[in-house]
């Protein structure tokens, strides 16, 4: 597999008109292999062996991560975007451990991906596997595609929020959490 995908690298050098014998290009397939293997790493992860839960001792508070760096790549041109998620739930009976929020964004983001389908997955894997309350994720992310080529605007920032739960149906549980965040 390895081989052939460095393979297929000297192919494309080829096609944007480089020498993939040039001194600075001998070790380039080696090295894009070995970063696609962290870029898409979220392809060989299952979200559900990070899954760790505990007794939400009556807990029933926005449980908010916020600024969480973000890095996918876009699965039209396949460039990166970045940026920050918030993720939030609101416990029934389980939490889960913090650091795994964080953790789930990544599963997710490191894969060929759409920012709006990042904050659907992880918030309806929260919503199946914890059984909140509600589940929200808001992602503030920059698109290398908008600004490197087509219509090359600069300071552009997408945001999408998938919200679940009492974050749809009750207004003041949405703007609690849009103020946490602020």
């Amino acid at each position: 597999m390895r081989k052939n995908s460095e393979a297929l690298i000297r192919l494309i050098l080829k096609e944007i008109g480089e020498d993939p014998k040039r001194e600075g290009l001998l070790d380039t397939p080696r090295r894009v292999v070995a970063s696609w293997n962290e870029l898409y790493s979220g392809y060989g992860k299952d979200p559900k062996e990070l899954l760790t839960t505990f007794d939400s001792a009556g807990c029933d508070q926005i449980v908010l991560l916020k600024n969480i760096e973000l890095y996918s790549m876009c699965e039209h041109h396949m460039l990166p975007f970045f940026g920050i998620a918030h993720v939030a739930y609101i416990p029934d009976k389980r939490v889960i451990g913090i650091s795994k929020l964080a953790r789930l964004v990544d599963i997710f983001a490191r894969r060929l991906q759409i920012q709006e389908r990042i904050g659907e997955q992880v918030t309806g894997f929260l919503m199946e596997e914890l059984k909140p309350k509600g589940a929200a994720c808001i992602i503030e992310a920059t698109h290398m595609c908008m600004r490197m080529r087509g219509v090359s605007k600069q300071n552009s920032i997408m945001i999408t929020s998938s919200m679940k739960g009492v974050f749809m149906t009750k207004p003041e549980a949405r703007e609690e959490l849009l103020q946490l965040i602020k």
